[in-house]
């Protein structure tokens, strides 16, 4: 959003803007339809199309021709003759400092990998995952408060950072510089989906917590059972110490502060606890500060 807003903003011509149908929307696990509020504001035409690879995509891309086409936040990989179109070329934004972490949902797997450094990649796409020229890169740091809202927030500053250079070195008659090698012998990071949630206790307590914060809102969330009954951890964070008897996944009994965000019900792990802050059951009953704290949740997760 940062970055479609800094374009308009600039008076840049934007031909047409490119999202999903609701239909192919709504199979995503996270998104947003901001952008169309804008280009309703200012008058930016909006096709709607079910796949990028389609003939529907293409002619309607081919009847409008432009300098630059920009790629932010789309999951297929654009074909050859889409990425022919435009004049100067097809530019794209990875959420990692590339080589490093291609492939998918790279802001999730960092925060579930524990890393504390990420960053973003701007480069010419190709038919390959991410492994166009890069052309930019902006990195930062990911702290143990981050969550993957939280990231995406430094990423879509580093997308506007990096789309206006690029289009301020075009208008100046050049082309930007290669900026890294981007081959690697690294696996693709595979693709995540809502079921892949599941929280396995016997994690340490730095694994769950942030395998927690790496599904928070506004993606599906991490998930666990007590009992027959299915609860979604939407926050979370660490207890000190690591000495407790209890099985993986054990309720250890409320935790409570006079800061009201801070009460909750401290959770075993395999190494340490965790203090669960916000649970929601399968009927959407959100149990969270004082409220979870007293609530009475007793025995263990699964």
């Amino acid at each position: 959003m940062p970055a479609f807003r800094r374009v308009l903003a600039g008076g840049k011509r934007v031909a047409r803007f490119v999202s999903l149908s609701d239909a192919a929307f709504g199979k995503r696990s996270a998104g947003s339809r901001a952008y169309l509020e804008l280009c309703s504001e200012h008058g930016v035409p909006v096709s709607l199309v079910d796949t990028i690879k389609g003939e529907e995509a293409y002619a309607l891309l081919a009847a409008d021709p432009v300098d630059l086409l920009v790629v932010m936040g789309w999951s297929e990989i654009l074909p050859a003759s889409v990425l022919a179109l435009p004049r100067v070329g097809t530019v794209g934004t990875h959420a990692s400092l590339l080589p490093h972490n291609r492939g998918s949902a790279p802001v999730n797997w960092a925060i579930i990998r524990g890393e504390t450094r990420g960053g973003n990649s701007m480069m010419w796409l190709s038919e390959q995952v991410d492994a166009g020229e890069i052309i930019d890169q902006m990195p930062f740091e990911i702290t143990p408060y981050d969550t993957c809202a939280t990231v995406y927030d430094k990423v879509a500053k580093t997308n506007e950072a990096m789309l206006w250079r690029l289009i301020e070195t075009l208008e100046a008659g050049e082309m930007p510089a290669r900026l890294a090698d981007n081959r690697t012998d690294e696996p693709l990071l595979p693709r995540r989906r809502p079921a892949d949630g599941l929280l396995h206790w016997d994690l340490t307590a730095k694994e769950a917590y942030d395998f927690i914060r790496a599904l928070a809102r506004p993606y599906p969330g991490a998930f666990t059972y007590l009992g027959q009954k299915k609860y979604w951890v939407w926050r979370a964070a660490l207890l000190p110490g690591e000495g407790h008897a209890a099985a993986a996944g054990t309720i250890l009994g409320p935790v409570y502060s006079p800061e009201a965000a801070c009460c909750g019900v401290a959770v075993a792990c395999a190494a340490g606890s965790v203090v669960l802050h916000e649970l929601e059951d399968e009927h959407g009953t959100v149990y969270a500060g004082p409220a979870l704290a007293d609530a009475g949740f007793a025995g263990r997760f699964e």
